[in-house]
């Protein structure tokens, strides 16, 4: 007897997965990249103790990875997805009180629960069932470039918000009146959220069934599937890849305040860079998704870790400065493209690595484990050499951090491209 034609399932599932895959950021970490000055100044912060608010959502985060991949080769992914959105954006409430420090680390630790635990590996799992035997590339591709062009967008809404409820020059304006504009900004984009979290709940269908069945019935006992995953050398790599490639995802967070402290751009112009930066990300993302498909993944991370290492030592050498803003965007563009490149090609490059669909959500949390570690290590570290070296000097070292990772990346890529080929 033959077996059943597997159906394709429907584009706008993938739509969905975009919109809802970068809206459950934007309050965590999306509005900090774009208006990192303005969040310093008005929530009386020194970047070493914004570091340590992203610091406490990684370290929830590391514990929820795990856990929450188990969970997601366990239940459909409707729910879990709705209920991250929803509760996300509900923090958004206390974020626009512009609490104290102490509430703030809080906060960031309760979205590390609602963004990680109930969100990540449900949204990477669903994204590699749409994408099927032959589609993983641009599955990804179009989910993390598509992620680009929503945080862009929700980027661009931000900037446009915090100028028009700005009623004098920025240069004038008060503390009080750059608070109010700021609030708009986070209750704004809180209920942009919350509404995705119902579009989610309402269209999302059930279209894993038999995936999720296939879990239930042959691997009930959680152990056996973390067993399975980490006999595998393919899952060690990615994290070692997924890790170095973050750090360099991590430093895209102070590209908006290198504009405002080294080109000596104001904050709206500043905060602009961090926008058009995010305009990079989809773009990146489709190509290198197609290429992916056509070429190998585990080919692309090795260029992308070379590309990486070259806009890192670009800005490490000091050459930039405030009267070269075309070297400057040609340096960002060239950062970017490599950073955002992995977005795409880690979760890609799994079927190569011959991890077995019905353990994705196990393998992820497992990759997102340790990959996903500098939450924890890189805000910190960036601030302190913001702080102790103000100015250039600090920047500089934070690309030499970049340029080493990246090091380290391309190394791990050279093991895991070898062991694609041989599969």
């Amino acid at each position: 007897m033959l077996a059943p034609k597997k159906k394709h399932q429907p584009f706008y599932i993938l739509l969905l997965l975009i919109l809802a895959g970068e809206a459950v950021f934007i309050l965590p970490f999306v509005l900090a990249r774009i208006f990192r000055p303005t969040v310093l100044d008005l929530f009386q912060l020194t970047n070493f103790e914004l570091g340590a608010c992203f610091s406490i959502y990684g370290i929830v985060a590391f514990v929820s990875y795990p856990l929450g991949g188990t969970l997601a080769d366990k239940f459909q992914p409707r729910i879990l997805l709705t209920a991250g959105l929803l509760l996300t954006a509900l923090g958004g409430l206390v974020y626009a009180t512009f609490p104290s420090y102490t509430l703030l680390k809080v906060l960031y630790g309760y979205w590390g629960f609602t963004t990680i635990f109930l969100f990540w590996a449900a949204m990477i799992k669903a994204t590699r069932v749409w994408g099927g035997a032959s589609k993983q590339g641009i599955a990804y591709g179009l989910l993390d470039g598509g992620r680009g062009l929503v945080a862009a967008a929700f980027g661009s809404l931000g900037v446009f918000i915090f100028s028009l409820f700005i009623i004098s020059e920025i240069s004038v304006a008060t503390i009080s009146e750059r608070k109010e504009a700021f609030r708009y900004v986070i209750l704004i984009s809180s209920a942009i959220i919350a509404s995705v979290g119902v579009l989610i709940y309402l269209f999302l269908k059930p279209q894993q069934n038999d995936v999720v069945s296939e879990v239930r019935k042959n691997r009930k006992e959680v152990i056996g599937l973390y067993k399975t995953a980490l006999k595998l050398p393919s899952v060690w790599l990615l994290m070692v890849i997924i890790l170095c490639a973050y750090v360099g995802y991590k430093v895209t967070d102070v590209f908006s305040l290198y504009a405002n402290e080294v080109m000596l751009f104001n904050e709206i112009d500043s905060a602009q860079v961090g926008a058009f930066m995010l305009y990079i990300r989809p773009v990146v993302g489709v190509g290198i998704g197609l290429l992916a498909d056509r070429t190998k993944a585990s080919f692309l991370m090795l260029i992308g870790f070379v590309i990486i290492f070259i806009g890192a030592m670009l800005f490490a050498s000091g050459i930039i400065g405030p009267n070269m803003s075309v070297l400057f965007f040609v340096s960002l563009v060239i950062t970017a493209t490599g950073v955002y490149a992995y977005r795409t090609l880690y979760f890609a490059a799994m079927r190569e690595g011959k991890i077995p669909l019905a353990i994705t959500g196990t393998a992820v949390g497992l990759m997102s484990l340790v990959g996903y570690t500098p939450d924890i290590f890189a805000g910190p570290v960036m601030g302190y050499l913001l702080d102790t070296y103000p100015g250039e000097t600090g920047h500089q070292y934070v690309f030499v951090m970049l340029g080493i990772f990246s090091l380290i990346g391309l190394i791990a890529s050279v093991s895991y491209y070898r062991i694609a080929k041989r599969n």
